[in-house]
């Protein structure tokens, strides 16, 4: 039997978030299973999870976990990015996907971006390169559920020798289109050396808090498990203290266990992932619908130039919208962002800003000084997110765009 479709409800008379999770009643019954199982933590779901992720986006492996921010840092400590190493971030993202590697020890050096997309060119990334010396890794972000040259990064930073850590808290469901034209799911890590995911409620599919990091290297898969678990192992060919760790036929003693470096705990809970199991299953719906919304922005947005424009397009991206980001002259409107922000809020009309550059965040500003990164402040100075959810009925992406044409004045 075929699942049942979207049922949008009519907010029209309702506030509209930029943003909001979709949790139906398969989804609570999903989540009360869990509750009446033996485990609520480290049982069944989460393997069940992980297998059902690793199958959606083609990965050898997945490792789920607490949230974005956690799967950063276990990206970072599974790479050994620690002191003594840099780590190239594209200024335009979360404040994570920087302090994540930075906690644990690496160097950020800051790379411009796209004023048109958010995202991260080849000469950004060659540019910072120079700038650093090299760089360990490099950490690239698919900004809104675009992903940027995939190909071309890949290629530069193998030829500097650095890893690639793709962030894709915004991009579940996103597909890269290859020179060969074979398309490649993001999260496959056809280009990169480990993938991150968030399951934010904002976000695609949601586990209330949530994230994940895909491998293709099962020793790569072992340290993200270790890293999530207090850095702890439980693997009798890892243990050094054979004394303590075997009994006297060489069994391996049932309670032990070693830490191989101290970690933190960035366990899921089965809660969290059988929340995140039935919407997985969701997936493609939520994914058509935020494209068919996207697309009907676009249709009654195309007499807005020049005051406002939608994002540059990828050419080689199949998105997954997770937010519809539109640049605003806000000199040429005549009215500031937060002017405009105000006024559809009094009209029942959420936006927000994605992202002030992370390289004029006063603590990377204190410890780097002040960065030349003009892509990145045009495409904050310009950028606005309007409503985006997959129970958006189409009357209120018309109801937004009045909004904003009215007050525009277009």
């Amino acid at each position: 039997m075929s699942a049942p479709a979207l049922k949008p409800p009519r907010l029209s008379n309702s506030f509209l978030p930029y943003g909001r999770q979709v949790v139906d009643d398969d989804d609570i019954a999903m989540v009360a299973e869990a509750l009446r199982g033996d485990l609520l933590t480290t049982g069944p779901f989460v393997a069940r999870f992980e297998a059902a992720l690793a199958k959606t986006v083609g990965a050898q492996h997945a490792v789920v976990c607490a949230n974005g921010t956690g799967a950063l840092h276990m990206a970072a400590r599974a790479l050994n990015l620690g002191p003594g190493t840099k780590v190239i971030v594209p200024s335009v993202t979360f404040l994570a996907t920087a302090s994540a590697p930075h906690l644990n020890g690496a160097e950020i050096v800051f790379a411009d971006v796209d004023p048109e997309t958010g995202l991260m060119r080849p000469q950004d990334l060659e540019a910072a390169l120079a700038r650093a010396g090299g760089a360990d890794a490099v950490f690239n972000v698919h900004l809104n559920g675009q992903c940027g040259e995939l190909e071309q990064l890949a290629e530069i930073a193998e030829a500097h020798g650095a890893r690639i850590v793709d962030d894709a808290c915004h991009a579940l469901g996103t597909a890269y289109v290859a020179r060969d034209g074979n398309v490649h799911p993001v999260g496959s890590n056809a280009f990169s050396d480990l993938t991150v995911f968030s399951f934010h409620p904002v976000k695609t599919i949601a586990m209330g808090e949530g994230g994940a990091v895909t491998a293709k290297d099962p020793q790569a898969a072992e340290a993200l498990q270790r890293a999530r678990n207090h850095g702890m192992t439980r693997e009798p060919a890892r243990f050094e203290h054979a004394a303590d760790a075997f009994d006297e036929n060489g069994e391996p003693n049932p309670w032990y266990y070693e830490l191989t470096e101290p970690g933190f705990n960035w366990r899921a809970n089965d809660m969290q992932c059988a929340l995140g199991l039935s919407q997985l299953n969701k997936l493609g719906r939520f994914v058509a619908r935020r494209r068919a919304l996207a697309a009907r922005y676009d249709a009654i947005l195309t007499d807005a130039a020049p005051v406002l424009r939608p994002l540059k397009r990828m050419r080689a991206c199949l998105p997954a919208w997770h937010l519809y980001v539109v640049r605003i002259d806000f000199e040429l409107a005549g009215i500031s962002r937060s002017r405009l922000m105000r006024a559809l809020a009094a009209e029942g009309i959420g936006t927000q800003v994605h992202y002030l550059p992370v390289h004029r965040q006063p603590y990377f500003t204190r410890r780097y000084g002040a960065l030349s990164l003009p892509g990145a402040d045009r495409y904050y100075a310009r950028a606005l997110s309007l409503p985006l959810f997959a129970s958006m009925g189409d009357d209120d992406v018309e109801r937004v765009v009045d909004a904003l044409k009215r007050h525009l004045k277009l």
